[in-house]
């Protein structure tokens, strides 16, 4: 009795991809897009192309989740030296 071959399963980063959306969303929408691709490239045995999609989703959702990153970060120090700033200027 021989039983088929099972590939291992591909983590599409669906997750990754949803996290990054409320940080970046015009990059974590390719994101999503590939990450739904790989389920059913898997289930229609099409192994390498599951993972090509779960890799593209990977990279749009790592940059969009540095490019907000840095947004956010750079936001905050903005309203930090803002607040510097005019705490400095109202004493004169």
């Amino acid at each position: 009795m021989t039983y088929g071959s099972q590939q291992p399963q591909i983590d599409n980063n669906m997750t990754m991809s949803i996290v990054s959306i409320f940080l970046f969303w015009p990059l974590a929408i390719p994101a999503i897009i590939n990450a739904n691709k790989v389920n059913p490239l898997l289930a229609a045995g099409d192994y390498a192309g599951a993972q090509a999609a779960a890799a593209e989703s990977k990279k749009w959702s790592k940059l969009a989740l540095i490019v907000g990153a840095c947004i956010w970060v750079l936001s905050c120090l903005c309203c930090i030296g803002q607040a510097v700033f005019l705490n400095s200027s109202s004493s004169f």
